[in-house]
């Protein structure tokens, strides 16, 4: 009897591993997906990047992490950290504020309707190195929407806002990208991605990169882009993975 239950055990455990689908994550694009973690699993989202804002100043990445936990079908916590640094005048690398915050499942797809999520994060100002500290609390939020277009192809898109943690100002934020599942395991996309601050300009950029799905907990990441107005930066390049248990 007992060996027939740890059978079953062992069965169920399988089938429920085969049935969770391919690792779905926020990056490399600018774009969040609406797809939240299952339920009880870990996922960390991490990568390098290089960026040249101008003439004079380069930023970097070293690395960026996203952590996420599943607490249910509806519900996501997670945490991003972020080391990072620059060379201007004078060069600093530190630890940006810690930003704690939650994905919720707004509704699936149904026709016209979007696959719908909402992503809300506030950075902690203290929680960073002496260089980066904010001076208040910082909130962020967008939803996050999707659409399946064929068996290949999948259109998604973002709308929110964010707040730098030094004046009161918003800045307004828009996503748009085109997904392409190449094979089962490489996938590409491409996409257009703005920043509007309430006191200034706004400016816009232009991306693309690759994926590869190692096995359905493990993806790979390469991505690149520039900027299609002045004020942007001026490109970018990528590369991550993103990982779940």
């Amino acid at each position: 009897m007992k060996k027939i239950l740890l059978l079953s055990l062992l069965l169920n455990g399988i089938f429920i591993q085969a049935q969770t689908a391919s690792i779905q994550a926020d990056r490399p694009d600018q774009t969040e997906t609406p797809a939240l973690v299952p339920k009880g699993m870990f996922q960390l989202e991490s990568g390098f990047s290089y960026q040249k804002e101008n003439a004079q100043i380069n930023s970097y990445a070293m690395p960026a992490a996203l952590w996420k936990y599943g607490v249910n079908e509806n519900f996501e916590l997670r945490l991003i950290t972020e080391l990072a640094g620059e060379n201007a005048r004078e060069n600093t690398f530190g630890l940006l504020p810690v930003l704690v915050g939650c994905k919720i499942k707004v509704c699936e797809e149904n026709g016209f309707i979007p696959k719908t999520s909402f992503i809300g994060h506030m950075s902690i100002p203290k929680l960073a190195s002496t260089d980066y500290k904010a001076d208040f609390y910082a909130p962020e939020f967008r939803f996050v929407m999707q659409h399946t277009l064929s068996e290949k192809f999948s259109l998604s898109y973002n709308l929110g806002s964010e707040w730098d943690g030094f004046s009161a100002e918003p800045t307004f934020l828009y996503t748009l990208t085109t997904g392409y599942s190449i094979t089962e395991k490489w996938g590409a996309y491409i996409e257009c991605f703005g920043f509007a601050p309430q006191e200034d300009t706004a400016y816009h950029s232009f991306d693309g990169g690759l994926t590869y799905l190692v096995n359905n907990d493990f993806m790979l990441d390469v991505s690149s882009g520039f900027g299609l107005t002045q004020n942007a930066p001026d490109y970018y390049v990528a590369l991550g993975f993103s990982i779940r248990r």
